[in-house]
């Protein structure tokens, strides 16, 4: 956990130059031939808490409500679009925090951004990496989440667990990494984001 701290704040993106040195990711990664152009960009933040526990440090992910419209039943990090009103996307990451799980501001030490990620549904994601103290308590959005879990970093940092997988969309084959963790399936964007964390830590 020392280690993997010290890799955060060496080799992520500080908070006040996000996305500037680095290409972005995306779902077309692993589907270079994919030429269906993507739909007008809209601007997305997400965090990724990490939480120090004791026993072995954890990342925090939600099951997005099945009511959504968008994305409905999927494992994401807490997020959303930033709105006018958000001053960065840090205080965008925050703000949907507190709405979708009401983490506490208290409790959370952001570090920095890694590579921002673009859907195929349009979205121009910035993760960004926040530390987060044990004792906190959750108040989840029934509208926007279904329920919360904490995955182990060393399953999500550990390459054997990431699977590529391949699936038929509009009539092609698209590839797709997948991190299934004792019954929560981790795919699309999200298993992608962390994949590109590990890629940004450990490569």
């Amino acid at each position: 956990s020392a280690d993997f701290e010290q890799r955060l704040r060496a080799r992520l993106d500080p908070l006040d130059a996000i996305g500037s040195a680095h290409p972005p990711r995306s779902d077309n990664d692993l589907n270079p031939d994919w030429a269906e152009p993507p739909p007008p960009p809209r601007e997305a933040a997400v965090l990724a808490p990490i939480i120090k526990r004791p026993g072995g440090w954890t990342m925090l992910l939600t099951e997005r409500s099945h009511e959504l419209a968008m994305h409905s039943g999927q494992v994401a990090f807490p997020g959303g679009r930033v709105d006018a009103t958000d001053a960065s996307p840090l205080a965008a990451a925050l703000r949907e925090t507190q709405e979708e799980v009401g983490l506490a501001r208290d409790f959370i030490d952001p570090i920095g951004a890694w590579d921002r990620y673009r859907t195929i549904t349009g979205y121009h994601v910035t993760p960004i990496a926040a530390l987060v103290a044990p004792g906190f308590t959750l108040t989840t959005d029934p509208r926007e989440v279904a329920s919360v879990f904490e995955a182990p970093l060393d399953f999500l940092m550990n390459p054997a667990n990431h699977e590529k997988r391949e699936a038929e969309f509009r009539g092609r084959q698209r590839f797709y990494w997948a991190m299934p963790y004792e019954g929560h399936f981790i795919w699309g964007a999200t298993a992608g984001m962390i994949r590109a964390l590990y890629e940004r830590l450990y490569e």
